[in-house]
C-alpha cells in the first residue's frame, strides 16, 4: 500500500481534526562482517510502517503501526483523535497547523535507483580487506564490515504537502588490535566515521585496502610508543576527531528542545540559554559552523525534514558568534528563536524531534603543513576512541587512538592513549587556525542517540583539521 492509498482511506474522517500528517517509511538494512577470518551470518532486515500525527482542539497525538490495512488505519485515526483531545488541556504549547506551510517535492541520493551490489562481491572484498588487516602475528583481533541501508520516506498532510525522499547509505568499518609484551593498541578506519550517502562506486575498494594496511601498521607502531605527556599544549585535531568535537560540544548544546528543557531528565540540558543567540561569543572569529543539508554525499543530506519543512544551509555560528539553534518548526514557535529544518525521526515508529543533521565547520585558509609548522610544542590527535561530557554539554574529556608530538614545527615521536579536556566555549575560543579544503573530510555517525523513547539517527559532520592553543592533554596509562 502506498501513501496515497493510505490518504484515501483516511479522507472521509479527516475533517474531525485541525491537522493530520502521515509519514510512511520503507527500509532495508544489510550488514556483512568478517572477524578474525570468520564471516558472521549475513544480516538483512526489512520493515515498513506508518506514523500518524493529529492536532485536535490544541492537543497533539502520535500513533504508529506496521499494520497498513484499512481497518488498522481507521483504528489508528480514531485513537489519535481521542488522545489529542484528551491531551489538549495538558499541552505546554497549543498545537496549531498555522506553524506549517504546504510543500511538494522529492529528494533522492545519488545512485539510489541503481541495483545493489552482488553480495558475493562484498564478501570477496571484505575477505581481502581482512587479510590486509592481519599483517603480522602481533595483530590479535581484526575486523572488516560493510553496511548498506536503503530507505524511502513518504509524507502527506491535510495542508496538501506531498514529499518523497530516498536514501542509500554506505557504512564500511575496519579495525585492528595489536598486542605485545602486555600492551594492546587498537586502530580503526576513521573510528567508524567514514559513512555517507551514495552508490557502491563510493565504496572505493582500493582506498579501503590502503586504509587497512595503514591502520595495521599504525597499531603495531603504537605498541612501542611512549605514553602521552600530561601538560598544556597546542592541539591539532584531525577531521575524524573533529567529528566528535563538533557533535558533542556544538551539535547537542544547540538543540532547541534541549535548551527548552525537554531532554533534561534523560540526555541532559544545555549550557546555552535563549538570550545568547545573536550575541554570544561561542568561539574565536575563525569559527564558522553551518547546518548544511545540501552537502553532496553527506550522511544527513535531504531537501525536507520529517515534518516536510524545506531545508537550506544556515549559519549556526558565524565568525564565532552564535546565530541559530537546531530546532524544527515547533521548537522555533515555542522559543521564538531562529532554527532550521531539523525535525527528524529515526523510523516510522517514532515522532519527529529536534535532531542534528549535517553540522559542518567551514574550511579556512591554513594547510595542514602550515598549522604543524607554527607549533613550537604540541600534539596531533586522530580518531576518537572515548568521550565523556557533562549533562549540560559543557565540560568534556575526549580520548584518541593516535597521538604524535609536534616539536619546533615538525611531527616527531608517537604517543599512545592521548586524551584532552576542556570547557566547550573556552575550548572553541582557543581556535587559532582552521584547515583549508585539502585538509577537510566529509564524515559522520549513524548512531546518535536521543529522545524518550530512544531514537538512534544518522548525522553528518564535515570538517577540516583545526588547531587549538593551550589545551590540557594527558595520558591514559
Amino acid at each position: 500500500m502506498d501513501i496515497n492509498q493510505i490518504r484515501g482511506i483516511l479522507a472521509p474522517v479527516a475533517s474531525q481534526v485541525d491537522y493530520w500528517s502521515l509519514r510512511l517509511v520503507d527500509r532495508l538494512e544489510e550488514d556483512s562482517c568478517v572477524r578474525q577470518g570468520v564471516f558472521d551470518p549475513f544480516q538483512q532486515r526489512f520493515e515498513q510502517g506508518v506514523m500518524l500525527t493529529v492536532y485536535a482542539d490544541g492537543g497533539a497525538a502520535y500513533v504508529a503501526s506496521g499494520d497498513l490495512s484499512a481497518e488498522s488505519l481507521k483504528k489508528m485515526f480514531a485513537l489519535a483523535v481521542k488522545s489529542a483531545k484528551m491531551y489538549a488541556k495538558k499541552m505546554v504549547f497549543p498545537m496549531s497547523p498555522k506553524i506549517a506551510d504546504p510543500v511538494v517535492g522529492r529528494y533522492q541520493s545519488e545512485g539510489y535507483n541503481k541495483a545493489d551490489p552482488d553480495r558475493r562481491l562484498i564478501r570477496e572484498q571484505l575477505d581481502s580487506l581482512a587479510k590486509s588487516l592481519k599483517s603480522d602475528h602481533r595483530i590479535v583481533d581484526w575486523q572488516a564490515a560493510f553496511g548498506l541501508y536503503n530507505e524511502q520516506t513518504s509524507f502527506v498532510c491535510s495542508l496538501g504537502s506531498e514529499v518523497q525522499q530516498s536514501k542509500k547509505i554506505l557504512y564500511p568499518r575496519l579495525s585492528v588490535t595489536a598486542f605485545d609484551r602486555g600492551t594492546a593498541q587498537s586502530r580503526s578506519f576513521a573510528g567508524g566515521a567514514w559513512c555517507r550517502q551514495g552508490e557502491l562506486g563510493d565504496f572505493e575498494f582500493r582506498h579501503l585496502q590502503e586504509q587497512a594496511s595503514e591502520i595495521s601498521e599504525e597499531a603495531l607502531a603504537l605498541l612501542y610508543a611512549d605514553n602521552c605527556p600530561d601538560e598544556s599544549l597546542d592541539l591539532l585535531l584531525a577531521p575524524d576527531q573533529m567529528v566528535l568535537q563538533i557533535h558533542e560540544s556544538i551539535g547537542h548544546p544547540l538543540e532547541l528542545d534541549r535548551i527548552l528543557g525537554d531532554e533534561r531528565n534523560y540526555a541532559g540540558r544545555s549550557f546555552v540559554s535563549p538570550d545568547m543567540f545573536g550575541r554570544y561569543q561561542y568561539g574565536s572569529e575563525l569559527l564558522n559552523v553551518v547546518f548544511d543539508p545540501s552537502e553532496p554525499g553527506e550522511l544527513a543530506t535531504y531537501k525536507f525534514d520529517d515534518e516536510a519543512t524545506p531545508a537550506q544551509k544556515t549559519y549556526l555560528i558565524k565568525a564565532g558568534i552564535l546565530q541559530a539553534g537546531l530546532g524544527g518548526r515547533l521548537s522555533q514557535a515555542r522559543s521564538e528563536l531562529p532554527g532550521v529544518a531539523c525535525s527528524r525521526a529515526t523510523n516510522w515508529n517514532r515522532p519527529a524531534i529536534d535532531r542534528m543533521a549535517n553540522i559542518n565547520i567551514e574550511a579556512g585558509s591554513s594547510s595542514l603543513n602550515e598549522m604543524i609548522g607554527r607549533v613550537e610544542r604540541g600534539l596531533y590527535m586522530k580518531t576518537n576512541t572515548s568521550w565523556s561530557i557533562d549533562d549540560s554539554r559543557n565540560k568534556f574529556q575526549f580520548g584518541c587512538e593516535w597521538g604524535q608530538m609536534i616539536e619546533n614545527g615538525k611531527l616527531t615521536k608517537l604517543v599512545r592513549k592521548p586524551n584532552y579536556r576542556g570547557v566547550s566555549a573556552k575550548f572553541w575560543r582557543s581556535l587559532i587556525a582552521v584547515g583549508d579544503l585539502a585538509s577537510r573530510d566529509v564524515l559522520g555517525t549513524p548512531f546518535c542517540g536521543k529522545g524518550e523513547p530512544n531514537q538512534v539517527i544518522a548525522v553528518g559532520h564535515a570538517s577540516p583539521a583545526c588547531l587549538f592553543s593551550n589545551i590540557d592533554v594527558f595520558g591514559g596509562s
